[in-house]
């Protein structure tokens, strides 16, 4: 049986106009896929008109609550003592947003009182990923 953690939160947007649009925001993380957390974006909060998902290591949110982290597509860095940005690249441009930093520590903590660091069954993520890459073969 697989155990997930889901909290919402609320994010800023910041704006090529250096303008903060307020954004919701759903964090995610499931025991089947423990060492990624995912960042569910409504409809409304994305240039496509539909739910963006961005997926990254959950190492990565940890790194970047106390450090600059990350290079190419998912950048995080703690902004100041109450805030931390995540910079999202793809291929249709840039997304900065600024998240509180308590809910995103919130969020993490509650990952590892599911899977604690260390802990993650790496052997499973990769078997499953190879499954899934060959069709089950």
């Amino acid at each position: 049986m697989d155990i997930f953690v889901e909290q919402s939160a609320q994010a800023r947007l910041i704006t090529a106009e250096d303008q903060e649009v307020p954004v919701s925001a759903t964090l995610r993380y499931s025991a089947d896929d423990p060492l990624a957390v995912f960042v569910d974006f409504p409809p409304e909060a994305t240039l496509e008109g539909g739910e963006v998902t961005w997926t990254f290591a959950r190492s990565l949110l940890d790194q970047g609550l106390r450090a600059p982290a990350g290079h190419g597509d998912v950048q995080i860095w703690p902004h100041g003592r109450t805030r931390t940005v995540l910079e999202f690249h793809s291929p249709q441009g840039l997304a900065l947003l600024q998240f509180p930093t308590s809910a995103l520590r919130r969020f993490l903590l509650r990952t590892y009182t599911v899977v604690p660091a260390g802990q993650e069954d790496v052997a499973a993520v990769v078997e499953r990923g190879l499954s899934a890459l060959f069709g089950g073969v």
